[in-house]
C-alpha cells in the first residue's frame, strides 16, 4: 500500500474519539475503592485473608535494600485472579485506562519489608535469598514461579491502606496495601519444568536463564515475575529486584539476544512504515533498509501526565543504538526504550531480517493515567500483528481492512517526510533531536516549516 494512501486511511475517527473521551471521563476512581473495602470487610475472618488467591508478586524500591515486598490478590474476585495479571492479554482485551485502573484497585497489595539479599532484616545471618523457601519471602516466590495463581492464607496486621499509588511510565498503577504479619500457602503450586531447570542450576547466570526461558515460550511478563522474586541467577548473585527494574533488565536482555540472532540475517528491501494508537498513546514505526540502527522519539503533549504544564510545548526526548547496541542505561525515555526496541526486534527475528527502525512515540493528553511500560510494549507488537486493541479506545475504528498492512515509502527520507504533517511538532524539530532523522540526506525544503 502506497504511504500517502496508507496515512489516509488513518484519519481521525471524530466521533469515535469522542465516545471514548466519554466513557474515560465517566471513570470514578473513589467507587471502584469502596467496592473493595467491602469485599475486603465480606474476605476478612479475624485479621487473616482466608480462600486468598495471589496471580503476581511486586518488589518495591523505596528504602533499598530494605525494601517492599508483597503479594498481590484480587478481593471479592478469586475466581478470576488470572485476569489481574498484567500482560499481552490486557492488549488483546482492549483494555483502557480505566479497566487497568480498576484491576489495580481490586488487587490487594499484601507487604512487608525484606532485605534484597536476605528474608530477614533483623539479621544478617539468616538464609540468603537463594536459599530460602519458608516465610513470606517463600510464599512470594513460589507464587512467582507458579504456572497459576496460588492459593494463600494471609495474616495482616492492619487494614488497607486505599490509596491508589499511580505507578510510572515502567511500573503499573499499584491498588491498596496493607501490612502482612505471615502468609501461608494452601495448596502445592505448579512449578514449569524449564523454570525447576533454572533453579536448580547453581551456575547459570540470571542473562543466560532469561533467554532460555524465553527460548522455551515463556513472556518477559513471565520472566520478569521469576527475576523479581530472586529466583534467577548464580547462587551467589540472587537477590530480590525491584519490580520496575526487573522489567526493564528482562526487555533489555531478551532485545539483546534477538539483536545477537539477526546480527548477520539480510536486510528488509523496502522503506516500510506502520502506526498503532492505544490509550492515548500513537506510535509511527519506519523501518529501511540497512544494518541494525534503533532510535526512539518520544512526544508528550502539554497537559499530558508526562507534560502537565498545558502552556508548555511538546516535550522531546529521545534515546538511539547503532549495530552493536548500548553500553549504558538509557535515561530520556527510560523503560520505554527497552519495551519498543523489544517489539521491534521480535519482528525482525520472526522474518529473519535486519534493519534501521524508528519509532515515534506520540503521548497526547488523552493518556490521563500511567499505566505501565507494557502499553509500549504491546502497542509497537500489535503494529506489526496488525491486532488492533478495542475500538472505542482507538480512532481506528471501522478500519480491520488494515490489519498486517503498512505504507510503503521509496526511502526513509520520503517516509519521514511523508509523517511529518501527521506529527505534533515540525520536521524541522523532529530533525534536531532524532539522530536517524538528521542523518538523511534531505533538502531543506522538506524540513523548512517552523517549529510546532
Amino acid at each position: 500500500m502506497r504511504l500517502d494512501d496508507y496515512i489516509e486511511s488513518l484519519e481521525p475517527d471524530e466521533e469515535a474519539e469522542r465516545r471514548r473521551l466519554a466513557k474515560e471521563k465517566s471513570y470514578a476512581i473513589t467507587d471502584h475503592l469502596e467496592e473493595f473495602e467491602r469485599n475486603f470487610e465480606r474476605a476478612l475472618s479475624g485479621d487473616s485473608l482466608v480462600g486468598s488467591t495471589a496471580p503476581s508478586i511486586f518488589v518495591g524500591r523505596s528504602n533499598y535494600p530494605d525494601i517492599p515486598i508483597g503479594v498481590l490478590s484480587p478481593v471479592g474476585d478469586e475466581g478470576a485472579a488470572e485476569e489481574y495479571v498484567t500482560d499481552g492479554d490486557w492488549y488483546r482485551q482492549g483494555y483502557g485506562i480505566d479497566d487497568v485502573l480498576q484491576r489495580r484497585t481490586g488487587l490487594l497489595n499484601s507487604n512487608k519489608r525484606a532485605n534484597v539479599d536476605s528474608p530477614s532484616i533483623a539479621s544478617r545471618l539468616a538464609p540468603t535469598v537463594h536459599d530460602s523457601w519458608d516465610g513470606f519471602v517463600g510464599v512470594q516466590r513460589e507464587v512467582a514461579i507458579a504456572d497459576r495463581p496460588v492459593d494463600l492464607e494471609i495474616g495482616l496486621d492492619d487494614k488497607p491502606d486505599l490509596g491508589l499509588e499511580p505507578g510510572t511510565d515502567v511500573a503499573t498503577p499499584r491498588g491498596p496495601r496493607a501490612n502482612a504479619r505471615n502468609a501461608e500457602l494452601r495448596e502445592n503450586p505448579h512449578v514449569p519444568r524449564p523454570v525447576k531447570k533454572t533453579l536448580e542450576d547453581d551456575d547459570w547466570q540470571a542473562q543466560g536463564a532469561m533467554t532460555y526461558l524465553y527460548r522455551r515460550g515463556f513472556d518477559v511478563y513471565e520472566i520478569n515475575s521469576i527475576l523479581s522474586a530472586g529466583a534467577l541467577g548464580e547462587r551467589d548473585q540472587r537477590r530480590l529486584v525491584p519490580t520496575r527494574w526487573s522489567i526493564t533488565a528482562v526487555d533489555d536482555t531478551v532485545g539483546q539476544f534477538l539483536r545477537g540472532r539477526i546480527w548477520n540475517e539480510p536486510s528488509i528491501d523496502e522503506v516500510q512504515v506502520r502506526v498503532n494508537e492505544y490509550m492515548g498513546n500513537r506510535y509511527w514505526i519506519v523501518l529501511a533498509p540497512g544494518t541494525w540502527e534503533f532510535e526512539l522519539v518520544e512526544m508528550k503533549a502539554p497537559g499530558s501526565i508526562w507534560n502537565p504544564n498545558p502552556d508548555d510545548g511538546v516535550w522531546l526526548q529521545s534515546a538511539s543504538e547503532g549495530y552493536e547496541g548500548r553500553t549504558s542505561y538509557v535515561e530520556e525515555t527510560a523503560g520505554a526504550y527497552y519495551a519498543a526496541r523489544l517489539g521491534v526486534l521480535e519482528y525482525l527475528e520472526s522474518i529473519g531480517r535486519q534493519a534501521k527502525c524508528l519509532v515515534l512515540r506520540e503521548v497526547s493528553d488523552h493518556y490521563w493515567a500511567p499505566v505501565g511500560v507494557w502499553q509500549v510494549r504491546e502497542s509497537v507488537r500489535n503494529a506489526f500483528d496488525g491486532v488492533p486493541g478495542e475500538a472505542s479506545e482507538l480512532s481506528l475504528e471501522g478500519r480491520e481492512g488494515l490489519a498486517g498492512k503498512y505504507g510503503e515509502a521509496e526511502t526513509f527520507h520520503d517516509a519521514v517526510a511523508g509523517l511529518a504533517p501527521q506529527l505534533p511538532i515540525s520536521a524541522a524539530r523532529l530533525r534536531r533531536k532524532s539522530e536517524l532523522a538528521a542523518g538523511l540526506q534531505s533538502n531543506l525544503s522538506a524540513f523548512s516549516s517552523t517549529d510546532g
